[in-house]
């Protein structure tokens, strides 16, 4: 590492007004600007890290000061002691004596921590010259479990059987690499299914994503019964039977509507119900897992799951049948390894979350490092895509015949172009301003009228 210290955090809004078109709309979050917290580190050597959290518009002012307020445990801090003992960082950023009364790691403080800590990673890989699933990689299993705190979960996972775990990979990881890197990773797509869009936006966008390679599609269900299945139909007829369908709820029903729902469009074989009901609850997504055994469908969740702790017990008393970890809801990369650890011990494929800002960009790094190091299979393994927003990034996903192909660019991807910032920067961006402007302009014809 080298001799360097953090001299600046600076900390930006960032907001695309995807409500106009319903762009990631569903049951529960019908009117979505899809946004982020975005974070620059900067240190006294040049290098800078770049980091991000999702969030939805409103309310994105209140996770900024998070980050601010977290700033502070960073600021002047030198690299080493960051990183020569980076789980011991982490539960400092994370068991500030004041701040995590807010918490304590769930919620607002969390997402910022998420933010911090992912620009931490992507300024690490840049240091190393290296994309974050190389960076990683690359680390013995030592090393690995080194950046883990541990804590609240040791009676499922702890440093000693985590080494030994990641130990017994070691000899398959080189193989694993080329394979990654000729092949890609598969995804699935949730463009198709946003709820806001109509039947034939549905119908059009399966056979542009069919077209493009693509066997896995995700809808978003839960707001109307009779519209669900009719949605359903539409795209079934497009994809057919031979390709996977997906549902996604969203948090929207009681456990016991969940079941009853999900047999009314168990004819459709959809593989999992997504969030079927509040994340928090983990003995209704055990029933409602056991409820639809016998339908042949699973139940995923994860993306709004607070941290470790939450996924330790959804994991121990198989609540879920696929762990959908998200890269920005918990507390970053160090808390995630967790996560992936635990699913492993509990035999629980991972299939992450990654329909926001970011998000697709950042996980993918995570999922790549699972294939060489941990899981070492795709098996009922695939990582989601949606397609927004990459435009924006320096370092966007690469789809390649619906795979994503390892990103080679140092860092975690996160890395926002500076006309992106410049538009888009909450409330004193140029969109932001002229949309104030003709917002200001109308309220001022009504009056005269």
């Amino acid at each position: 590492m080298i001799n360097a210290k953090i001299i600046a955090v600076n900390v930006k809004d960032i907001r695309f007004p995807t409500s106009l078109n319903r762009d990631g709309s569903d049951a529960m979050h019908t009117d979505p600007d899809y946004s982020c917290v975005y974070v620059t580190i900067t240190t006294n050597s040049g290098h800078e890290g770049y980091g991000l959290t999702f969030t939805l518009g409103r309310g994105t002012e209140i996770v900024v000061q998070a980050c601010k307020s977290l700033a502070s445990i960073i600021r002047l801090r030198k690299l080493e002691w960051i990183y020569n003992d980076f789980a011991k960082f982490w539960r400092r950023l994370t068991s500030d004596s004041q701040l995590r009364w807010i918490g304590p790691e769930k919620g607002v403080i969390h997402l910022a921590t998420a933010a911090i800590i992912n620009a931490l990673w992507d300024l690490w890989a840049r240091i190393e010259n290296k994309p974050v699933w190389k960076l990683l990689s690359d680390m013995t299993p030592k090393q690995l479990v080194s950046l883990i705190d541990f804590r609240y979960v040791k009676d499922i996972i702890e440093e000693h059987n985590a080494r030994i775990i990641l130990e017994e990979r070691m000899k398959n990881r080189e193989q694993q690499e080329k394979k990654l890197l000729k092949n890609g990773y598969p995804a699935y797509t949730t463009q198709v299914g946003w709820l806001g869009y109509s039947d034939q936006q549905l119908e059009d966008l399966c056979k542009k994503f069919l077209n493009s390679g693509y066997t896995a599609f995700k809808i978003k269900v839960g707001k109307n019964l009779e519209d669900d299945i009719r949605r359903c139909e539409v795209i079934r007829k497009v994809i057919g039977y031979g390709n996977k369908l997906m549902m996604d709820a969203n948090q929207v029903w009681d456990v016991n509507e969940a079941i009853e729902w999900m047999k009314k469009l168990a004819k459709f074989k959809p593989v999992w119900i997504e969030e079927p009901t509040s994340p928090d609850d983990v003995i209704g997504h055990h029933e409602i897992l056991n409820g639809l055994k016998p339908y042949g469908i699973g139940v995923a969740t994860g993306e709004m799951c607070a941290n470790r702790v939450m996924f330790k017990q959804f994991l121990r008393y198989h609540a879920i049948s696929c762990c959908q970890v998200d890269s920005a809801r918990i507390g970053g990369i160090n808390e995630i390894l967790a996560v992936y650890l635990m699913a492993h011990i509990t035999n629980t494929p991972v299939c992450p979350h990654a329909g926001g800002i970011g998000l697709c960009e950042m996980v993918q790094h995570l999922q790549m490092w699972d294939y060489i190091c941990l899981s070492q299979t795709t098996e009922n393994r695939i990582i989601e895509f949606v397609d927004q927003q990459h435009e924006h990034f320096e370092d966007p996903v690469q789809i390649k015949k619906a795979h994503y192909m390892p990103p080679m660019s140092p860092g975690y991807s996160t890395k926002l172009k500076k006309e992106s910032i410049i538009n888009y920067t909450y409330p004193t961006g140029n969109y932001w301003q002229n949309k104030i402007a003709e917002e200001e302009k109308e309220e001022t014809e009504e009056k005269c009228d």
